[in-house]
């Protein structure tokens, strides 16, 4: 009990790194926080501090995913109950994180991460979904909010077990949740396109 009590500590406080806030800090750009929508996340970093930083973060926030889960389940394949609360615990990290006073990113290169250790084919599946509704309508949040949806559905359908699908359904459920103002937007039609 005690082992898992800091394996989630450790999972979420590694999660909680934000990438985007250090990167653009340590490149003497400003606060990511107060430029562009003001989310800590790879989008706003690509729209506000250039292609390089953006990619970066993305890179960062999905290894912060990534690491830990990959880590429990090298070290305990056949807890699958720990490391479906490992991924929340993590994803939760980027969420809400400790260091920022608890206002972090909305969690999908995070989620991203996560979900190649636990489904890569489901990744795969999801990442067509995201690139042909961007390339289709320019709208990142709508890519994001699809592939969301998709993934436990994906995770499911590719026989994973009940705790690796509730896992992802917990993510993917915050990711649509986090987004509910990008979805008022892309209901009003007021949604920022995405410029390459």
């Amino acid at each position: 009990m005690l082992t898992t009590f800091f394996i989630l500590i450790a999972a979420y406080l590694v999660g909680a790194i934000p990438t985007g806030v250090i990167l653009t800090r340590l490149t003497g750009g400003e606060d990511i926080r107060k430029t562009g929508s003001g989310n800590i996340g790879a989008t706003n970093v690509y729209r506000t501090a250039g292609r390089k930083l953006g990619i970066i973060t993305l890179l960062g926030d999905a290894l912060k995913g990534l690491l830990p889960v990959l880590t429990v389940s090298l070290c305990f394949p056949a807890d699958t109950t720990l490391i479906a609360l490992t991924a929340a615990a993590s994803f939760l990290g980027h969420c809400y994180p400790v260091y920022l006073g608890f206002k972090g990113g909305k969690g999908v290169a995070t989620a991203l991460g996560i979900f190649l250790v636990l489904s890569p084919l489901s990744v795969l599946l999801a990442v067509f979904i995201f690139a042909g509704l961007v390339w289709k309508t320019r709208y990142v949040s709508l890519g994001s909010i699809s592939a969301a949806a998709a993934m436990p559905i994906c995770i499911l359908l590719l026989g994973n077990d009940t705790a690796i699908f509730t896992g992802a359904l917990f993510i993917s459920a915050i990711i649509i949740w986090r987004h509910r103002e990008n979805i008022d937007r892309l209901i009003r039609g007021k949604e920022n396109r995405f410029k390459a």
